[in-house]
């Protein structure tokens, strides 16, 4: 057992994931929406929304999110997120990637 915490000060970051243990996916945290629209090759992404609101743009469609909201984004699905509120906070599943440092494309 684990028993793991998201930072309250950075932007985002990575939890757990099958790059530091059998762990099958990754599990990552949000607590700003960060604009930098990126896709993955084989990564399908989960946002549970925890608290807080921002709009998440999906190949262009903007999506607003709000605390209790789940979005999942398909691999190759171009995602990003802007205007998070300043109590905004999202956990992120990914599954089927190669882990945190290896699975995003950006896109300009």
């Amino acid at each position: 057992m684990r028993k793991l915490t998201a930072s309250h000060t950075e932007p985002k970051g990575w939890l757990a994931g099958p790059w530091e243990s059998e762990l099958p996916i990754g599990i990552g945290f949000a607590n700003d929406g960060i604009d930098a629209p990126h896709r993955h090759e084989r990564a399908t992404e989960v946002y549970l929304v925890a608290a807080g609101a921002a709009i998440a743009v999906v190949d262009g469609v903007e999506v607003p999110v709000v605390a209790g909201d789940v979005l999942i984004v398909e691999p190759h699905e171009v995602r990003s997120f802007r205007n998070a509120t300043p109590d905004y906070r999202c956990f992120v599943v990914h599954a089927g990637g190669d882990g945190p440092d290896r699975v995003a494309v950006n896109v300009d």
